[in-house]
């Protein structure tokens, strides 16, 4: 295995991407990111957007996979380093 086989990709900023990133998330994904934000889960995000916890799920896994980002931790700091949402 060599060893670029485990090396992940830096996550993505608006800045590393000619097209904006941010334009690749939608405005749900947006919503979704700006609860995450604050710190809700996804039965809470769920429960406020009148979304089933699967669909919560799902939105998460996209932006995740859109902005190359792994952990909660990463999409709040994406967030505020986008001004996404407020400090």
């Amino acid at each position: 295995m060599s060893p670029q086989a485990n090396r992940h990709d830096p996550p993505m900023t608006a800045s590393d991407n000619s097209n904006g990133t941010q334009g690749q998330i939608t405005a749900r994904e947006r919503e979704i990111l700006h609860l995450i934000s604050q710190g809700k889960n996804n039965r809470e995000i769920a429960a406020e957007l009148d979304i089933s916890v699967k669909t919560a799920e799902t939105h998460r896994t996209n932006i995740m996979r859109k902005l190359r980002l792994h952990t909660s931790n990463e999409l709040v700091r994406y967030a505020l380093q986008n001004n996404l949402v407020e400090s």
